[in-house]
């Protein structure tokens, strides 16, 4: 599980990489939590298949595919709020507040994922 976690983190890190670029993309011309949902989306599609090919090294199934959004709903979710209360309470540059605003999400979502990635191996 530790080498699972290492590359979950390594894959996570794309992940922010390819959702701060897309939402950096889209900010001009929605409003920032629109942009920030809207690349979050778009981003959990690659997300999947890194995980599912390098993190956990499992087959890819239409079953895991449509359930591996499932594993990201809590993700989205604490960090829209966190991105919320950064931009809107703390004053944090709606640049950088999803950076920080995705650091809080990750463990829970190790977890979720590994749950739904792992679930038709068990």
């Amino acid at each position: 599980m530790t080498g699972q976690l290492a590359r979950f983190v390594l894959v996570g890190g794309i992940n922010t990489a390819v959702h701060y670029a897309l939402y950096l993309l889209l900010v001009p011309y929605l409003p920032y939590t629109a942009a920030f949902v809207v690349a979050f989306a778009l981003a959990t599609v690659g997300s999947f298949f890194l995980n599912a090919l390098f993190t956990y090294r499992t087959p890819i199934t239409w079953r895991k595919f449509l359930r591996f959004p499932s594993s990201t709903l809590v993700n989205l979710i604490v960090s829209t709020l966190v991105l919320s209360l950064l931009v809107e309470k703390a004053h944090v540059d709606s640049r950088v507040a999803p950076l920080l605003a995705a650091a809080v999400a990750v463990p829970v979502t190790f977890v979720v994922a590994r749950r739904v990635m792992l679930s038709e191996r068990q």
